[in-house]
């Protein structure tokens, strides 16, 4: 599947402002929170990324990740359709490296988006999430080869895409049902605004970066 196809080029170009996390990322953190919440409008997107200390979305940016969920979660929903999807990597006219890491992104992303439903999980889902966070853990110099080249990275690349519609026959709730926002109005103003305002009774601790952060190491 080329860029055009896969979103690749219309997410890059609308992400192209927003330096927070990589495309890869928030697709994979997009695909987590999907695969165990409804989707949720735009304004309730802005309060998940505000809470978790992220800058502003674009509005492009905005309706894209709103729209994508909406259409992975109906496709998630569908045993037959959900055997269809695909992370959103680079096409195989990249560098291999370059397709690597963005697959090592797309799991960060995903661990950190299921890892704030609080969902429970079987057994063999988190034996499926180990497997996962070894991908997430992949580290390469920029010059260095990929041990495997393409055959290794085809093989990693179908089982990160399958794990998705395995997660994806639980039972979805709603975001505002999220620790991370529990209490929390989806128009209430953000840990952020609050803490300008001095609003916040005392110091809260800083939050901590759950996403790479564009890393490729």
């Amino acid at each position: 599947m080329n860029d055009n196809i896969s979103g690749w080029n219309t997410w890059s170009e609308a992400f192209a402002d927003w330096t927070d996390a990589s495309v890869s990322e928030i697709h994979g953190f997009m695909t987590g929170l999907m695969t165990a919440c409804n989707a949720p409008d735009e304004q309730g997107w802005a309060t998940i990324l505000e809470e978790l200390s992220f800058a502003p979305l674009p509005d492009a940016a905005l309706t894209l990740l709103t729209e994508e969920a909406e259409d992975t979660v109906f496709q998630l929903k569908d045993k037959d359709d959900a055997y269809a999807y695909t992370p959103l990597v680079p096409d195989d006219d990249h560098d291999l490296y370059e397709r690597v890491m963005a697959l090592k992104q797309w799991a960060n992303g995903f661990m950190t988006g299921f890892g704030i439903s609080d969902c429970r999980i079987s057994a063999e889902e988190n034996e499926m999430l180990m497997d996962l966070a070894k991908i997430g853990g992949i580290r390469l110099e920029d010059d260095e080869e990929y041990e495997g080249g393409e055959e290794s990275y085809i093989y990693i690349y179908e089982f990160a895409r399958m794990i998705p519609v395995s997660f994806a026959t639980r039972q979805r709730k709603s975001v505002k049902e999220l620790a991370l926002i529990a209490g929390l109005k989806m128009d209430a103003k953000t840990t952020k605004e609050r803490e300008a305002e001095g609003s916040l009774p005392k110091p809260i601790p800083p939050v901590i970066d759950v996403m790479n952060q564009n890393n490729p190491s």
